[in-house]
């Protein structure tokens, strides 16, 4: 009966800590505990690589977490005898450290520094013979600060009164202050972040009040709905582009909504959020729809802005009905993955012939790996 460990979250600098305690004194139950469980882990690893018939391979196989597609041979459980690699061709490598210089900051600011004692032209302080003169490209230094998504600035502007009639006279703000309390920047930040990266308004509002700044969730819904009227035809203008694509992806996922309004009459009660991605000139353009409609019925509205000269788009997506829109003529590409799925659920009942359909769309899949990695064009 194999050992059972228990499993901890234990870094490598607290074994480290635990390990110098435990030379001062008794460890807490805590630390023991911890310690404890990794020399079990320690044994076990130990007694696997013991094991002649354990490799390294099979040790990190162990290790590893489990893919979530499976592979042609372990679906078929049969070994398929492997064809003769040719030799690998060297990889040219950028030579470098791998971390991200000077230029990759491209939205922090730039300071100048000047030198306090020294200028062009003067005379060189260690050979006492030369001249200075100041190199194409400065010393870089790279300094990280953190600070509050949403920033706040207080300003206080002196007040004097008149101790005679009493009329008070306040300075003027800085110049640049502007008179609005949400800059414009401000409402772009948290629309990022609800929309972009998917934080939500409470959790914004935690995280601003554990900073100092008050955020509440309903000031944040009220600044970015009033910004969305604002940014509506930037909206329209990028659905007609959408329209006009080559490729276009759709799928949907079921949504809650608290207080959504239908229209009298509406017998649907399922609520979704449909993504529709649309490849043209080179870009993607992805954009959400939230409502009762369908995936098919949201890319049919996307789709009338379409100009009516140009050929019918290659639609991609899963093959649910729902997906198609109606009315609207295009080029239908279902899911390749989804469809092997099914023959994988399968292939115990019907081995044989799920075989032949899993090794064919193993050389599908093969066939697509290579068009991408030579960058082939669809023709």
């Amino acid at each position: 009966m194999p050992q059972r460990i228990e499993s901890l979250d234990v870094s490598i600098e607290e074994l480290e800590q635990l390990v110098d305690c435990a030379g001062q004194g008794p460890l807490q139950p805590e630390g023991h505990r911890k310690l404890k469980a990794a020399v079990a882990t320690l044994g076990v690893m130990a007694g696997m690589l013991a094991d002649k018939d354990t490799t390294i391979g099979k040790l990190r196989e162990l290790l590893t977490p489990s893919r979530t597609t499976e592979k042609t041979k372990k679906v078929l459980e049969s070994a398929v005898a492997e064809e003769p690699k040719p030799e690998p061709k060297p990889v040219s490598r950028k030579k470098g450290h791998g971390r991200n210089g000077p230029g990759a900051y491209t939205g922090a600011p730039k300071v100048s520094v000047a030198h306090s004692t020294m200028k062009r032209s003067d005379h060189c302080p260690g050979c006492e013979k030369g001249k200075l003169y100041p190199l194409s490209e400065p010393k870089r230094l790279i300094r990280l600060i953190g600070q509050a998504p949403v920033e706040a600035t207080v300003y206080e502007l002196e007040a004097l009164r008149c101790n005679l009639c009493g009329e008070v006279f306040t300075a003027p703000p800085p110049p640049g202050v502007g008179t609005e309390k949400y800059d414009a920047s401000a409402v772009g930040m948290i629309a990022l972040l609800k929309y972009g990266s998917g934080i939500p308004f409470y959790r914004l509002q935690k995280l601003e009040s554990d900073l100092g700044i008050p955020l509440a969730p309903a000031t944040q819904w009220q600044l970015v709905s009033e910004a969305a009227a604002i940014l509506k035809p930037v909206e329209e203008e990028l659905i007609r582009q959408a329209a006009q694509g080559s490729l276009v992806h759709n799928d949907d996922t079921s949504m809650r909504i608290l207080n959504f309004e239908r229209e009298p009459g509406d017998p649907r009660t399922g609520l979704f959020t449909s993504g529709i991605v649309s490849v043209t000139a080179g870009h993607r353009i992805v954009a959400f729809f939230t409502g009762s409609q369908h995936a098919g019925e949201n890319l049919a509205d996307v789709l009338r802005h379409r100009a009516k000269q140009l050929p019918p788009p290659i639609q991609m997506c899963d093959a649910l009905s729902r997906n198609a829109p109606a009315a609207f003529l295009v080029m239908l590409a279902n899911c390749m993955a989804h469809a092997r799925r099914h023959f994988v659920d399968v292939v115990k009942s019907f081995p044989s012939e799920c075989r032949y359909v899993l090794e064919t769309l193993r050389g599908v899949f093969h066939f697509d790996v290579l068009a991408k990695e030579q960058g082939l064009t669809p023709q």
